[in-house]
């Protein structure tokens, strides 16, 4: 592969984790009541450690998403 495919590369896959991301995020906001009800019956979970959880998996994958395709793309970039 050149340079200029794997800058395409990592570009196209840090937009379609950063929109992933967001959706997650969005989703997360706006159906928290529902998710909240949902995980509580299935892992019979409180609502204070869903809601660590719930941070604790966006906090994990916006630093997944910098490091393993941010990251590399913007170093291509400059390269």
């Amino acid at each position: 592969m050149t340079l200029e495919q794997l800058t395409t590369f990592f570009g196209w896959m840090s937009v379609l984790n950063i929109t992933f991301l967001l959706l997650a995020t969005i989703g997360l906001s706006l159906l928290r009541p529902v998710a909240v009800r949902l995980h509580t019956v299935f892992f019979s979970l409180n609502e204070d450690a869903l809601n660590r959880a719930y941070f604790n998996y966006l906090a994990n994958l916006k630093i997944l998403t910098l490091v393993l395709c941010v990251a590399p793309w913007l170093a291509l970039k400059l390269m």
